[in-house]
């Protein structure tokens, strides 16, 4: 049975999901959890399963990998973020690759931590990603901080031209707006009907017109101008 109050406190217990797609790690991860004193509300395989059953349990952490099948960790994480504003994520990836680790971050992930951490330092993790801490594995932290200064820092492309903001048309409005949702090329060529050669089409030019370099970039002005809201 899972604890419900946090021991010798009386406060409820912080109730957690754990997400990985290898059994024996995720039952491991879950059962140290529990012995810790946390509520292992549930447990997913992989990231459409994790979407549903976050969306039903709505735990406090969600403790994710990012190599999930059938949907990426960064998706399963924005998505979760985007419809549960109190979710904290705490990714628990063997990668400590930058890039994976700056992805996690701006899909909206609390902290990061790698599978090589000890069990006493997951647990530390929890409770402080619970408590709204950014908690990162050494070394990882300087590398975010760093990041969102140089983002900070940046000037902001073409300024003196803001007020003549490229003019995108509608589809390629209507397809930026699916990208920043999360959603796959194939998804959106899906959903609006056209080739996955299409998109691609649309998404090269969005990113000439407002020029951008890649696909994060992309994500980031769409959000930055609400239109993952739309």
């Amino acid at each position: 049975m899972s604890t419900t109050h946090e021991e010798g406190t009386g406060q409820p217990a912080i109730r957690v999901m754990v997400v990985d797609d290898h059994p024996m790690w995720r039952d491991a991860v879950a059962r140290d959890l529990t012995e810790a004193g946390f509520d292992v509300v549930a447990t997913a395989g992989d990231g459409p399963q994790a979407v549903r059953r976050a969306g039903a349990v709505t735990p406090d952490v969600l403790v994710l990998d990012l190599n999930l099948p059938g949907m990426p960790g960064v998706q399963v994480c924005k998505e979760l973020v985007g419809s549960q504003p109190g979710l904290r994520v705490l990714v628990l990836s063997a990668s400590g690759e930058h890039a994976d680790v700056l992805e996690a971050v701006k899909s909206g992930a609390t902290g990061y931590l790698m599978k090589s951490a000890s069990t006493q330092e997951l647990t530390e993790a929890v409770r402080r990603t619970a408590a709204g801490d950014a908690v990162f594995t050494p070394g990882l932290a300087g590398l975010v901080l760093g990041e969102y200064r140089r983002l900070a820092s940046e000037p902001a492309p073409a300024a003196s031209d803001e007020p003549r903001a490229p003019q995108l048309t509608d589809r390629e409005t209507e397809v930026l707006r699916l990208v920043a949702k999360g959603l796959s090329y194939k998804q959106i060529a899906e959903r609006l009907v056209i080739s996955h050669r299409t998109v691609q089409n649309h998404v090269q030019n969005t990113l000439g017109k407002l020029q951008l370099h890649n696909r994060v970039e992309l994500v980031r002005y769409a959000i930055e101008r609400g239109l993952d809201d739309a």
